[in-house]
């Protein structure tokens, strides 16, 4: 499984940093892995997990989920 930096991560979904970390602090959103250090990275496959099940209930944006 490739691992996704933050930039990544946020291209992919399309959310800020403040309301991805938001987002995982209120169990919404996957844990980062730790890199060690100060690095992280998310799994792709828990990325594309998470953007699907916003596809399947219908959520249009995945700015709408973090409002």
């Amino acid at each position: 499984d490739s691992l996704l930096r933050l930039p990544d991560v946020i291209a992919r979904v399309g959310l800020a940093r403040s309301t991805i970390y938001d987002m995982i602090s209120k169990g919404g959103f996957p844990a980062p892995v730790k890199l060690g250090g100060r690095a992280v990275a998310w799994r792709a496959s828990e990325i594309a997990v998470w953007i699907d099940s916003l596809r399947a209930t219908g959520v249009a944006a995945a700015s709408e989920v973090a409002g």
